[in-house]
């Protein structure tokens, strides 16, 4: 796939998704009334619309016959996020998750993709809004991770942040103003990591719904990292601890 994969037109959106096709995004030009049929199934994806003007969609489609509407397609399938969940349970190790809470670059969920296939991540979990998606520009970033990595994309960041907790895996929460490094805290038990994004950091509910916050000790001048360079640190400081407890 491309750079990125768009399917425009009445029709051919609708059939897209009836298809199955995982889709990042879907985008109506300004002032466009939809059939109901169609704005029924859109609807029901749940993918979020975005309001564009006409020449926005004229210049992404690469033509002004899109009719108002088109998607973005994912450059790969989405999974059910208790499948990752499982798939530890049957390989019989202890659950390791990467959570992303509002990460907007590509390029950096690429890379953590890239991170989690090496590290043996059992999957990562991204929010359906104000999230990147699988783009094909994150599949290129990811060199192939894509195919070997599970993501699951849920609507409520939180609420499978308390469903994972019920489920015995703790959440930890990367916060540069926690109280414990990542070197001070027991990391080997079922974890899920919560990592925000660029900029923000994790968001409050978030950080609330945490079991707890570690941080990267940082002695220069810069108090924050890349978040894919943070999460690649934190997922081997819990090998490394995972390794030495076995």
């Amino acid at each position: 796939m491309g750079e990125l994969e768009w399917v425009y037109g009445r029709n051919p959106v609708l059939e897209a998704i009836k298809a199955g096709r995982e889709l990042n995004k879907i985008l109506v030009a300004k002032g466009t009334k939809l059939p109901p049929n169609l704005m029924a199934v859109l609807r029901e994806s749940r993918v979020p619309f975005q309001e564009v003007n006409r020449e926005r969609l004229d210049s992404i489609c690469g033509t002004s016959a899109h009719q108002g509407v088109a998607v973005q397609v994912a450059a790969a399938s989405y999974v059910d996020w208790e499948e990752i969940l499982a798939q530890a349970e049957a390989r019989g190790e202890q659950p390791l998750l990467i959570l992303l809470d509002e990460l907007e670059d590509p390029h950096n969920l690429g890379a953590i993709l890239r991170t989690a296939e090496g590290a043996g991540v059992h999957g990562v979990i991204i929010p359906k809004r104000r999230n990147v998606g699988l783009t094909g520009t994150v599949a290129k970033a990811a060199a192939g991770a894509v195919e070997y990595v599970p993501v699951a994309r849920v609507s409520n960041l939180v609420q499978i942040i308390r469903e994972l907790k019920e489920k015995g895996v703790w959440v930890a929460g990367l916060d540069g103003e926690a109280e414990k490094s990542l070197w001070e805290q027991d990391l080997t038990g079922p974890l899920a990591l919560v990592v925000g994004g660029e900029g923000k950091g994790l968001s409050r509910l978030v950080k609330e719904n945490c079991d707890f916050l570690i941080k990267i000790p940082m002695s220069g001048k810069i108090n924050s990292l890349n978040a894919s360079v943070a999460t690649a640190i934190s997922v081997y400081e819990v090998l490394r601890q995972r390794q030495r407890k076995a």
